[in-house]
């Protein structure tokens, strides 16, 4: 009888350790699940904030490079200004031809 009362003891200090185990590793698991939690909201955070600062980057560029065309454009229009007006004569024949080469395209 003195071994299955051993046995017993044995067994229900087993159950114990076992218990304790299981609730250690639960908590485990709650603290990771957790820290997880908290480095998904820092990633998304950063990644966020990335998206937002590459989007700020590249509005500064296009309207920089909408300045540059534009500018361009006022300095190409100045340009032809003053080719028409010194030489109208012949900016009429060019715009002439011009539009006779655009209207035989247009015909086929």
């Amino acid at each position: 009888m003195a071994t299955a009362a051993g046995k017993t003891a044995n067994d229900a200090r087993a159950n114990a350790d076992l218990e304790a185990d299981i609730k250690q590793l639960k908590a485990d698991i709650d603290k990771l699940t957790k820290q997880l939690a908290k480095t998904g909201e820092h990633g998304y955070g950063t990644a966020r904030r990335a998206a937002t600062e590459g989007v700020e980057q590249l509005r500064a560029q296009g309207e920089a490079a909408f300045d540059s065309l534009r500018s361009n454009a006022k300095d190409i229009e100045a340009q032809m200004m003053a080719s028409v007006r010194e030489k109208p004569v012949t900016s009429l024949a060019i715009a002439a031809g011009v539009g006779f080469l655009f209207a035989l395209i247009a015909r086929r």
